[in-house]
């Protein structure tokens, strides 16, 4: 079976925890390299932090980020794997699935 390329969105609800100590953001760091070497195999593009954009539709487009928003995008990453249940396995242990209110959705990227 040949790998498929995976589109990973990670996701946070607007003010859902507070702040990270600094002791808490050494242990995420360290946690997110473990991740990282573990899967460097899979990692494609591990994306980045996401600036402002705008929303476009039909009726023209809407400028972020939204104050009102219940959900914040916080970055993206695209990443290998056999199947989409290897791909899931992969973005449940990023140490970010962690973190109270967040989740990573999950997404083949078609190629034909």
């Amino acid at each position: 079976m040949s790998s498929q390329k995976y589109l990973c969105i990670q996701r946070s609800e607007s003010g859902e925890c507070p702040p990270p100590s600094p002791d808490q953001m050494q242990a995420m760091y360290a946690n997110f390299q473990a991740w990282m070497k573990k899967y460097q195999q899979n990692i494609v593009d591990m994306g980045g932090k996401l600036g402002g954009g705008s929303v476009v539709s039909a009726k023209g487009s809407t400028d972020g980020p939204y104050i009102e928003a219940k959900e914040v995008i916080g970055g993206y990453m695209i990443i290998t794997a056999e199947s989409l249940a290897e791909a899931i396995k992969i973005a449940q242990e990023s140490p970010g699935t962690g973190m109270p209110g967040s989740s990573v959705e999950v997404r083949a990227i078609e190629t034909e």
